[in-house]
């Protein structure tokens, strides 16, 4: 039980710092208008949405199994 609390914070961990950059590089990146910017644009929300949902399953609101 502890294993799992213990890569539950990692987890959250990694995804508070990952989505923290996604959302500088997105900042940076936002008033740009080329195709290869805005391409990157797309990358950078879809980062930080995955972020939101690896937050919510660490904490316990998603992805929770009933059995």
């Amino acid at each position: 039980m502890h294993l799992v609390l213990i890569l539950r914070g990692i987890a959250l961990a990694g995804a508070v710092v990952v989505g923290v950059v996604a959302l500088v590089a997105l900042r940076a990146e936002w008033k740009k208008t080329a195709l290869e910017d805005n391409v990157t644009k797309i990358m950078m929300i879809l980062l930080a949405i995955g972020c939101v949902e690896v937050i919510l399953v660490a904490f316990g609101v998603w992805g929770r199994v009933n059995t």
